[in-house]
């Protein structure tokens, strides 16, 4: 199981890292949506700091999944943001979800191979 939290660890770590980077510098092909998913996606950019904020939370966890550093801190963090693209792309987009699950799956998987540590999270 060691062995799989490391590879996976490193797998979504630069995964994130890529897609955070992407959205200030656009070097990957835009993904076309359907009409419900470019009209939020519009309302998400028209906000202005919207996408920054995603772009930066990507980078850093993604970062500190990688390095094994706060991974299990990063995970809590990144968690709503993965769940949101996993349901946006579940109500507004069903062509593109797959890289949704995947990224979904890869959290879970690293959250529960560290489940220990969110122990204390859940006393009161």
């Amino acid at each position: 199981m060691k062995k799989a939290s490391t590879i996976i660890s490193i797998l979504l770590g630069i995964t994130l890292i890529i897609f955070g980077l992407n959205k200030f510098f656009n070097f990957m092909p835009v993904m076309e949506l359907s009409a419900p998913g470019l009209e939020f996606m519009g309302a998400f950019i028209k906000v202005g700091y919207g996408m920054t904020i995603v772009a930066i939370i990507e980078i850093i966890t993604g970062i500190l999944i990688a390095t094994n550093k706060f991974r299990a801190l990063a995970l809590v963090i990144l968690f709503p943001i993965l769940l949101n693209a996993l349901l946006f792309h579940m109500f507004l987009d069903p062509e593109n979800i797959l890289p949704a699950v995947l990224v979904v799956g890869m959290n879970l998987f690293l959250m529960y191979s560290s489940r220990e540590k969110y122990g204390p999270l859940f006393q009161a």
